[in-house]
């Protein structure tokens, strides 16, 4: 039995309607918080909530799409005050350089870096006021390897890792802690089926010699999210089986 690591705390995750953010969201309300899930498609969001309610917790979902400005403010406005903010909402559409549209590179920057930023913005100062509360950023190894079809997403990646960096040292003081972590090649149905048979070649290049698994992320992002991180913030938590190690 899990332990309550997050009891009386409210979390909101992003992009929590399936795979990664799905996991997290319920490993996170099996630690005990109310967790928030946010993401565009409402069946599934209200999947998420029942496994939530399943595993134990309290779920409530908001349907909102990150790349829509008012969706990120309205989304903040409802949810209100959180102890835990988990921006997972992500896309990786991928081209090669010369291929790569603008509309495409528009939106991936607008899920990836921008609804972040401003979802942060948001909701940052009144964990600042209350002197406590931790945000973690689901990035990639990405932001740190090289991929010949994979520049823009790799850069919205790097990104975040820059601005986790930056709100560590911005909110810091206040009691704010701030950390990613870069999840490798995780088996989800969107990543398999959007990088195909590269997805277990990829896989198999890990030290581990296997894909992780969405719980394996969620794991990650609960330790983060917990007391036991306490003195952790501005890291780069990677949990891909060792890829960037070889």
């Amino acid at each position: 039995m899990s332990t309550k690591e997050l009891a009386g705390k409210k979390a909101l995750v992003t992009g929590a309607t399936s795979g990664i953010g799905r996991s997290i969201a319920v490993k996170l309300a099996e630690a005990g918080a109310t967790v928030y899930v946010s993401g565009r498609r409402a069946e599934l969001g209200k999947e998420t909530v029942e496994l939530i309610e399943k595993a134990g917790g309290t779920g409530h979902f908001i349907v909102a799409d990150v790349a829509n400005i008012d969706d990120v403010r309205k989304l903040a406005q409802e949810v209100g005050e959180v102890d835990v903010l988990v921006n997972n909402a992500g896309i990786f559409p991928f081209s090669t350089t010369p291929e790569q549209s603008l509309d495409s590179y528009q939106q991936v920057f607008d899920v990836n870096v921008r609804g972040t930023y401003f979802l942060t913005a948001a909701l940052a100062p009144a964990m600042v006021t209350k002197g406590k509360g931790t945000i973690v950023n689901v990035s990639s190894v990405a932001a740190v390897v090289g991929t010949p079809i994979g520049s823009v997403y790799n850069a919205t990646k790097a990104a975040m890792d820059a601005l986790t960096r930056s709100w560590a040292v911005e909110f810091g003081a206040a009691g704010v802690r701030v950390n990613s972590v870069a999840p490798g090649p995780i088996r989800t149905e969107m990543a398999v089926n959007t990088v195909g048979e590269m997805f277990d070649e990829f896989s198999n290049k890990t030290p581990l010699a296997r894909a992780g698994e969405p719980e394996e992320i969620a794991e990650a992002v609960l330790f983060l999210a917990s007391d036991k991180s306490s003195y952790i913030t501005g890291a780069v938590l990677n949990a891909d089986g060792g890829y960037v190690a070889t």
